[in-house]
């Protein structure tokens, strides 16, 4: 007898639906299924059934089984929720650690866009950056929220921005940007000295969702002057909390993700 649970064949059924649509094919029919499972028709029509009835798959005229889009649909506004009240929780523990500005900024057009944050008076940052856009070349988040883009995708991002000059290391061009992420890769997060604006220097980690695609950044921001020379303890301390907010978020982390 299978050790496979009754649950355990649903969601193997579903599973395979979703490889048939990764490869291109518009879904499948139950004989298609058990093929590609090398099971029983009976059995994976039971499963495809009860997958039906609970919301998960779609039939269409022809007998085909598909899969039904407004579960992604719901998991994202879900995302989108926890992104702001844990990403609150995240920000609030960051701040009590490190006595510092914490934010968290999102990717909107060519500029990146804080929706949380969480500043101790002590940090002497004034003002808040609640929905204020900044070029994402220079920004605090910039390198963070392009973490898994393509070069090409970056170049895309990019296309017809003049590189301003907003600090004494703001990138030059897009190659100069490019560099200084493939850095950050390897670091394991990125650090932006002086690039928004002399002085300011911050630490950021990209916060990842359940599709594997950077969601958002948990930033650190501050004075050069505190944040440098505490930067591999605040660094140790804002990887920890960008992967609880990843978890949150349903990010499943490979076992090979390295630090920094």
């Amino acid at each position: 007898m299978s050790k496979t649970s009754s649950m355990g064949r649903g969601m193997l059924a579903i599973l395979a639906l979703g490889a048939r649509h990764e490869a291109g094919l518009p879904g499948g029919t139950v004989a298609g299924i058990a093929a590609d499972l090398a099971k029983d028709r009976s059995q994976v029509s039971r499963n495809l059934r009860t997958g039906e009835q609970e919301g998960f798959l779609g039939r269409t005229g022809e007998r085909t089984y598909t899969l039904d889009w407004t579960i992604l649909t719901d998991a994202q506004q879900l995302t989108a929720q926890r992104l702001h009240s844990d990403g609150a929780v995240a920000l609030e523990r960051l701040a009590r650690d490190t006595d510092e500005g914490c934010f968290l900024g999102v990717l909107h057009g060519a500029s990146t866009v804080t929706i949380g944050e969480s500043v101790p008076v002590s940090s002497n940052l004034v003002g808040s950056w609640l929905g204020r856009p900044y070029p994402a070349y220079c920004s605090d988040a910039g390198q963070a929220v392009l973490w898994e883009s393509s070069d090409a995708e970056v170049r895309t991002v990019f296309a017809g921005v003049d590189f301003v000059r907003h600090g004494p290391n703001t990138p030059s061009d897009v190659g100069d940007f490019l560099g200084r992420l493939a850095a950050a890769r390897v670091r394991g997060y990125s650090v932006v000295d002086q690039e928004a604006e002399p002085g300011l220097y911050s630490l950021a980690v990209p916060v990842r969702d359940f599709k594997g695609e950077v969601a958002a950044a948990l930033q650190i921001v501050g004075t050069r002057a505190r944040l440098e020379p505490r930067r591999t303890e605040f660094a140790a301390a804002l990887v920890d909390q960008g992967r609880w907010l990843e978890a949150r978020l349903g990010y499943q982390q490979p076992e090979s993700h390295k630090v920094f």
